[in-house]
């Protein structure tokens, strides 16, 4: 993973919060941060401008209120996890990651059925 683009535990919980909702105010993500965990407002307020320093979102004013919104995608941090877990983790298995996964945490029925469809799809670009 980039190493600019590597949010800490708090940032990657903000972050998914600005993923679901898209452009949205500090106190609609505290609100959502402060269901899971005892948390500030100041503290979330501070994260945010932290995550804005570092590139991870950006801010708008509109009145009185900051609105927020990320910069990053989704999936770029998501691969750059994945690579990290497959190098530093599974020493570059990615198949012991996905055997793994797939022995600790049962796969619902639309899952395993999408795994097939993904196998035969691979398997057909590999002719």
């Amino acid at each position: 993973m980039n190493q600019r683009i590597k949010p800490t535990e708090s940032e990657l919980e903000i972050l998914q919060i600005l993923w679901q909702e898209g452009t949205t105010s500090v106190k609609c993500v505290h609100e959502k941060v402060a269901l899971k965990r005892d948390i500030g407002y100041t503290t979330t307020l501070k994260i945010m401008q932290i995550m804005t320093e570092k590139g991870f979102c950006t801010r708008v004013l509109e009145g009185k209120s900051h609105y927020y919104t990320a910069l990053v995608k989704e999936e770029d941090i998501q691969n750059g996890f994945i690579d990290t877990i497959v190098n530093q983790v599974f020493q570059g298995s990615a198949m012991d990651l996905v055997i793994q996964t797939l022995g600790n945490y049962k796969a619902s029925n639309t899952e395993i059925s999408e795994l097939k469809q993904f196998i035969e799809l691979m398997e057909k670009n590999q002719k």
